[in-house]
């Protein structure tokens, strides 16, 4: 798929989709999780797939709500390239700022990967982040 070839705004709400990686976040260029089907017998997704974690995104207060919820980003996307990500997507004003809460109580500093968040704070096969323009938690 080429670069700005698919508009965001097609994307369902219960589709996951790739964020890309680096500080960078190209819009153009997200494309739907792939479905797993998971067997009884092997729980565990094979190779590629433990690189990358899901994570649903939610919105406070006045803040856009994106369409699309749920996204799969690799383990070591940071929480400051994700804002960006966000920031971009919800088409927001540079000078807007974006907090990133996890569990509904603290903001985890800008250089902190998604990986060992998920690690400590993941449940049910993925990492729950709220997004607000205002400080809402901590």
């Amino acid at each position: 798929m080429s670069e700005g070839s698919e508009d965001p705004a097609s994307l369902s709400p219960q589709e996951g989709a790739d964020i890309p990686e680096g500080g960078g976040a190209a819009v153009g260029v997200l494309e739907p999780a792939p479905a797993v089907a998971v067997s009884p017998v092997a729980e565990e997704p094979a190779g590629d797939a433990k690189k990358k974690i899901d994570i649903l995104l939610k919105a406070v207060g006045d803040t856009p709500i994106m369409r699309t919820k749920k996204w799969t980003v690799e383990r070591t996307r940071t929480i400051q390239g994700l804002i960006d990500f966000i920031k971009k997507f919800l088409k927001l004003v540079a000078s807007e700022q974006l907090f990133i809460y996890v569990n509904q109580s603290f903001a985890p500093s800008p250089d902190q990967e998604v990986g060992t968040l998920y690690e400590c704070f993941g449940s049910d096969g993925k990492l729950v982040l709220h997004y607000c323009k205002s400080q809402a938690w901590g």
